[in-house]
């Protein structure tokens, strides 16, 4: 928690507010940063034993300062996994603390459904950002892969690391990104016109044929709200193996892993996480040109992919196999959320209202790669904020 600097920033945004002098969109609205972040006067831990001793940073990340310069303010660090990756945090799931929040943006995530911020920062390498908004029962937001400066922000797997964006709604979490895309150029692409020309694609795929009955209720059950609101609901069997796709994301990002972490090869094995260091361990047996077959093939599945639908179409997906597993040993299961990281598309976590054992159940709705503005305004259409 950074309470005195919050406080003290949040009067004088209040004295500003009262002299009609706005800053802008997020005047005084108070967020949450995962720790991978940098925020100024605050240690950035990445929730390493490595890193305990780390002083405070003496710069914002870039998007910390973009963020304030629309008059947010930051209310302190939340946890992650280690290095944003697999090790678990001690952030616990609000809805049940017997279960895991999802990682690695897990405090992120935890202290949006908590109603401890209004929003929070993340980040997604893999399914860091969406996986814990859907076991959290929240909106979340990963935009198009590497549309936000990644300065300041602890690097995993930098041709994937992408800052994201939660909130309680989808009202919320676009709000916080069209306030970004309003002075950057984030998404500079026009939305599209939204009618019942729009197509809900469902991709079909082997790689969700153990999907749970609660899970595809909720799913079919959201399917049917859609077409209830006008839109051309269609099944495609994908043109490119999902799997093969998650594969070669897994290659390209634990080879980034193990040269952007090689640093951690000076401190001793007991101060790293014990995924962390067989990931690191793996990554460095790649060869380059193996990494840049990987990364030739991701290219050459992506133009497949998208060359094969509409720039108006929206991809509906389950987020995960079930609700958040039970303990928070795990993190829960990324394999539905990494082939749409891997395409790099912008990805919405939409809430369904529906629960498996109390625990939330949500789903996906991803866009072409730049269609931001697009994909969030088709969001907003098929799940219209509540009149209460």
């Amino acid at each position: 928690m950074d309470a005195e600097r919050a406080i003290a920033m949040a009067e004088i945004r209040t004295l500003q507010a009262k002299r009609g002098e706005i800053l802008g969109p997020l005047h005084g609205i108070p967020f949450a940063v995962k720790d991978i972040i940098d925020v100024q006067g605050l240690p950035s831990r990445c929730n390493s034993k490595a890193l305990q001793d780390r002083p405070p940073a003496k710069a914002d990340a870039e998007i910390i300062l973009a963020l304030k310069g629309l008059g947010a303010i930051p209310l302190g660090k939340a946890h992650t996994t280690e290095f944003a990756f697999f090790d678990p945090s001690p952030a616990r799931n609000p809805h049940n603390t017997d279960h895991t929040p999802g990682g690695s943006s897990s405090g992120s995530a935890a202290a949006v459904a908590s109603g401890t911020v209004p929003f929070a920062l993340g980040t997604q390498t893999l399914a860091s950002l969406n996986r814990p908004a859907a076991y959290c029962g929240i909106a979340g937001f990963k935009p198009s892969t590497r549309s936000i400066s990644s300065f300041g922000v602890a690097a995993l797997a930098p041709s994937f690391d992408t800052v994201g964006f939660y909130g309680w709604s989808i009202d919320d979490v676009l709000y916080t990104f069209e306030a970004l895309s309003l002075y950057s150029s984030a998404s500079t692409e026009p939305p599209i016109e939204l009618g019942t020309e729009t197509k809900v694609v469902i991709i079909d795929d082997p790689l969700i044929s153990d999907c749970e009955a609660d899970m595809w209720n909720a799913f079919n059950s959201e399917l049917k709200r859609f077409s209830t609101l006008g839109y051309n609901i269609q099944w495609r069997k994908s043109p490119i193996p999902f799997k093969q796709l998650a594969t070669l994301h897994w290659t390209a990002m634990i080879y980034e892993a193990a040269r952007a972490l090689s640093w951690l090869s000076e401190y001793p094995k007991a101060l790293i996480g014990s995924r962390l260091r067989e990931v690191l361990a793996e990554g460095s047996k790649i060869t380059n040109e193996n990494y840049f077959s990987a990364r030739s093939e991701i290219n050459y599945l992506r133009k497949i992919f998208f060359d094969t639908f509409d720039r108006s179409n929206a991809f509906y997906w389950p987020a995960t196999p079930g609700p958040a597993p039970k303990g928070i040993e795990s993190t829960g299961e990324p394999k539905y959320i990494a082939p749409w990281t891997t395409l790099g598309g912008p990805i919405l976590t939409l809430t369904t209202n529906q629960n498996s054992n109390d625990l939330p159940l949500g789903c996906l709705l991803s866009g072409h790669p730049g269609s931001d503005i697009s994909t969030g305004a088709f969001g907003r259409a098929l799940c219209p904020r509540s009149s209460d």
